[in-house]
């Protein structure tokens, strides 16, 4: 994205000139849990000093979602503030781009992704969900090992919004089968079914299972976020809403920086029920933070909204407990209505 400069006319006036729009989320069912998924940055204003007197101009901004790399090298989504502007994905690609604009707007410990001096050249979505991102010539200049990161940063990046289902690459107006580095084939596109983060091991039976991202609760220098990591899950004898729940339950694999929310003894109590989106779960009353009062941890219910909404089927979650009459979040407010994942974060269209 190219930005108009600041032009001094000495003596007359100052005049900036910026470039406004604003893609407006959709109304989540309910007011949301306290939300510890992402942070909020915001970019220092400079103060413009003419003919010794100051004003200070602010610019206009929104909260937007990219996904950078932690420092225990984890794809993670984090909410920065963003300058207002019509041309929001290629702002997005651009705040991914190392020393470039998202520099002074990131948390310590994380870091951007798309090599150095990158330029997006182009953004298209065509009718079935695809976007077409063209980059100069210097998105090549990455290590082998940052391969990966660079596709599943990209993609969760662009495929938060509404009508993006995945990415397309072209280089310098070509398009791109293979990534240029490792050769990772991506003719066919890139999208969120590919996975983010990983775990596979010797001695996972691959015929067997479905990959499934699940998201998990992580922390960095008082920082708290939630990492979605894409792991096997085997899906045999149960409904897969109920292998997934029981995946979650058993917690992260492989990665002690992950947090396991769960109580080990919690369960379902009932199979699984989606009807017209709203995916409906009854536990048993292990799954509460506080028995007495009915309060069940926020970071579980955003767990569970995060992962299982990944599913498109499922537009709401609807958490319950066995004979519990009403259920509350960790500020007291009760649970009223089913939960959707644009309480957590809100969707948008380009």
């Amino acid at each position: 994205m190219r930005m108009r400069g600041v032009f001094l006319i000495t003596g007359i006036m100052s005049i900036s000139v910026i470039l406004t729009g604003c893609l407006q989320g959709e109304q989540s069912l309910i007011d949301p849990p306290q939300d510890a998924a992402e942070v909020n940055s915001t970019e220092n204003k400079d103060s413009m000093d003419t003919k010794g007197q100051t004003e200070e101009e602010t610019e206009e901004t929104v909260e937007r979602q990219l996904f950078l790399i932690d420092s225990n090298g984890m794809v993670v989504p984090q909410t920065l503030e963003l300058p207002v502007t019509n041309e929001v994905a290629e702002q997005a690609l651009d705040y991914l781009v190392k020393d470039g604009p998202v520099t002074q707007l990131l948390p310590n410990g994380f870091r951007a992704v798309l090599p150095a001096g990158t330029e997006v050249l182009g953004v298209d979505i065509t009718e079935d969900g695809t976007m077409i991102v063209d980059v100069s010539n210097d998105f090549k200049e990455y290590k082998a090992e940052e391969e990966l990161e660079i596709l599943q940063a990209m993609t969760y990046t662009m495929t938060q919004f509404d009508n993006v289902d995945k990415i397309k690459l072209w280089i310098n107006g070509y398009p791109v089968n293979n990534m240029p580095v490792s050769g990772t084939p991506v003719s066919d596109g890139y999208s969120r079914a590919n996975g983010i983060n990983m775990i596979q091991t010797d001695t996972t039976d691959y015929l067997a299972t479905t990959p499934v991202t699940l998201y998990y609760p992580t922390a960095h220098n008082d920082i708290n976020y939630y990492v979605p990591v894409t792991q096997y899950v085997d899906m045999e004898g149960v409904s897969d809403y109920e292998s997934i729940v029981s995946a979650m339950i058993e917690g992260p694999q492989y990665n002690t920086n992950l947090i396991d929310v769960f109580n080990s003894s919690t369960s379902l109590v009932e199979e699984p029920k989606l009807d017209d989106g709203v995916l409906e779960l009854v536990f048993n009353n292990e799954i509460l933070l506080d028995e007495e009062n009915a309060v069940i941890a926020d970071d579980i219910i955003e767990t569970l909204v995060r992962t299982l909404t990944e599913n498109k089927e499922v537009k709401a979650v609807d958490v319950r407990v066995n004979q519990v009459e009403q259920i509350f979040n960790e500020s007291g407010k009760a649970y009223t209505e089913p939960v959707t994942k644009k309480m957590i974060t809100p969707a948008e269209k380009l």
